[in-house]
């Protein structure tokens, strides 16, 4: 227990790169995070999705929500707009799913640890194929939790990290919601 509320602007929280993508058209996107508050107990996080960016078939160690700020997430037939509430479960599988074309923008929130597990590879393996999608190596997080490094050093993520891979700068984004 802090003993006080904390505040924190989203300008004071780096953003860290998750995944990248080439799109078929050869244009780059990636998922940006920003981790706002992490625990072993919880993680409250923001992302933005650059136009045609993925997430694969998966669920996180804990309860988690999502909320669409800006833009959508399609997957299959369903189209999450802005507004749109994602409540999963511990044990839930979502995805795979791919940001619109303006991209997307979410407040998330994880009660548990927060690490992702793997859903359905082939689904996501078939996806990828026949959209033409590659994955591409993104930098290691320089805030990685480290109730987390042990899982991601014995293969335990849904994301391609490497120490090697060249960091890209994060798109501007203007904060005033809509």
């Amino acid at each position: 227990m802090r003993g006080q509320a904390t505040l924190k602007h989203l300008d004071e929280v780096p953003a860290e790169e998750m995944t990248r993508y080439r799109l078929p058209d050869g244009r780059i996107a990636s998922i940006w995070e920003k981790w706002i508050e992490m625990s072993p107990r919880y993680i409250a996080f923001w992302n933005k999705w650059e136009p045609g960016a993925w997430s694969p078939s998966h669920g996180h160690h804990g309860d988690h929500v999502n909320l669409i700020l800006r833009g959508e997430l399609r997957c299959g037939s369903i189209v999450a707009k802005a507004g749109t509430h994602i409540m999963l479960e511990y044990g839930d599988i979502f995805g795979p799913w791919e940001a619109g074309p303006e991209g997307c923008e979410l407040y998330g929130f994880v009660a548990g640890e927060g690490s992702a597990y793997s859903g359905d590879t082939e689904l996501w393996r078939r996806t990828l194929e026949e959209r033409g999608v590659e994955v591409l190596p993104s930098p290691m997080p320089k805030r990685l939790p480290w109730w987390w490094r042990h899982k991601i050093a014995t293969g335990g993520t849904v994301t391609k990290w490497n120490d090697e891979a060249e960091p890209r700068p994060m798109p501007p984004t203007n904060w005033t919601l809509r």
